[in-house]
């Protein structure tokens, strides 16, 4: 039942949202052009419901030569990539706004577990424990509020998992306005990066999630 009370909230407030941010749209849309060649928004194959797959929009936040269906913490040299603009947007998250049209669509939430890269086979495969490829993936989820690009994959997965277990109203809600805390303060964020390599902050994250 709560699926279906998901469903309307993920499109009434993303109806509303666009609405209501149709200025900040306009502005970025310029600013984008402005910096640098090429389209505005980005289109990426990632993992949607039970693993198929959609084009998930994005604000073009990289120049038209970077290679393409790569993460960026795959790249050599990343920072060679971004444009001024994606720098920006990157670190506020604004990249992200187009995604609404996605929820509107209905192959994303509002919140959720962070759809995958088609490619990301490890992540899929360890998501595929915890039941979370069974779920629309989101704009922004409990993993993103607690780690975001910090996360090993095992911790990204396993905290996935733990907002399926739990997906409710409330749970929702909490990971909405955590995400502005997080943003703000730019938790997780680490460009040209994902996943950390120091066993001591990585172990500190398990035991941080066990609790």
């Amino acid at each position: 039942m709560y699926l279906k009370i998901k469903r309307i909230m993920d499109l009434v407030l993303s109806l509303v949202g666009l609405a209501l941010l149709s200025p900040v749209f306009l502005i970025l849309i310029i600013s984008i052009k402005l910096d640098s060649k090429g389209p505005v928004l980005f289109k990426q194959k990632r993992v949607g419901i039970n693993k198929t797959h959609f084009n998930l929009l994005k604000f073009r936040t990289m120049k038209i030569d970077t290679p393409k269906d790569t993460p960026t913490h795959l790249l050599k040299n990343p920072d060679q990539y971004i444009t001024m603009m994606g720098k920006f947007l990157r670190k506020t998250s604004l990249d992200e706004l187009p995604q609404i049209f996605n929820i509107i669509y209905g192959t994303m939430s509002i919140i959720g577990p962070r759809p995958a890269l088609w490619n990301q086979y490890d992540l899929v495969a360890e998501r595929d424990k915890f039941g979370v490829n069974a779920v629309l993936p989101g704009l922004t989820g409990w993993a993103q509020i607690r780690g975001r690009d910090e996360l090993p994959i095992d911790v990204k997965a396993y905290l996935d998992g733990e907002y399926v277990q739990n997906m409710s109203f409330l749970f929702d809600v909490k990971c909405f306005f955590g995400t502005f805390v997080s943003v703000i303060k730019s938790d997780g964020v680490v460009e040209g990066g994902t996943g950390v390599t120091d066993r001591e902050k990585v172990t500190s994250k398990k035991e941080t999630v066990s609790k």
